[in-house]
């Protein structure tokens, strides 16, 4: 194995990838956390977090009292992501599965709201869509669906600018995580079509980011 390779591996861990997502962020990733948090979270409020890497998302939903469980397929990540809760006095349940594992693992009507970051833009799209189903169903009527992930700007130069900006951070970012990341488009359509209603679709106020938001209707 050569010593690049070696490095590699050594650097590639859990307890790098917050750093590496504040990098290619550029120091705004919190700042969208804490803004999904706000948004869907309350004392008593049942929520999922799916793909919650080391529970960036879901420590945040949980310092406002929600009852938060989040799902991740990467046992290095939940293992960082206990500690982290353990270390603020917060109480979360961990769940080590897929996307794909949803139905075994969710019960149909048992969240008020599902919450994911930068974790559907990771999938196939018929992964995708049946997380997105999945998520339906894990949502009580009425219950909300909350989607953050990287958005290149509209315009030509817009992301010209935004190429240029990105390119290091995410070379640095692959360095210190072995994560790649990509801009998702035609995210709100793919809700659509996974049966949710009132489905909006805007920037976050910081950083790359486009937050998709959309309800379970009431079943009738």
């Amino acid at each position: 194995m050569s010593s690049y390779v070696y490095m590699k591996l050594l650097e590639s861990t859990p307890e790098r990838y917050d750093r590496g997502m504040r990098i290619l962020s550029g120091n705004t990733i919190d700042g969208l956390w804490e803004e999904l948090a706000k948004r869907i979270a309350g004392p008593g409020i049942r929520v999922l977090d799916i793909g919650c890497g080391t529970g960036g998302v879901t420590l945040a939903c949980a310092r406002r009292g929600a009852r938060v469980t989040g799902l991740d397929k990467d046992a290095g990540m939940l293992a960082v992501a206990r500690a982290k809760a353990q270390a603020e006095g917060l109480t979360a349940t961990w769940v080590e599965a897929g996307v794909m594992e949803l139905e075994d693992e969710v019960a149909p009507s048992s969240f008020d709201a599902v919450v994911s970051s930068l974790a559907m833009s990771e999938l196939l799209p018929e992964e995708r869509a049946y997380a997105l189903r999945q998520a339906r169903e894990a949502l009580v009527p009425g219950g909300r669906l909350l989607l953050a992930d990287e958005a290149a700007p509209i315009t030509p130069l817009g992301r010209l600018g935004w190429r240029l900006r990105r390119a290091p951070r995410a070379a640095l970012t692959w360095i210190l995580t072995g994560q790649r990341t990509h801009p998702m488009d035609g995210l709100a359509e793919e809700v659509r079509a996974a049966g949710f209603v009132d489905v909006e679709e805007e920037r976050a106020p910081a950083g790359d980011f486009i937050l998709v938001s959309a309800r379970r209707g009431r079943d009738t």
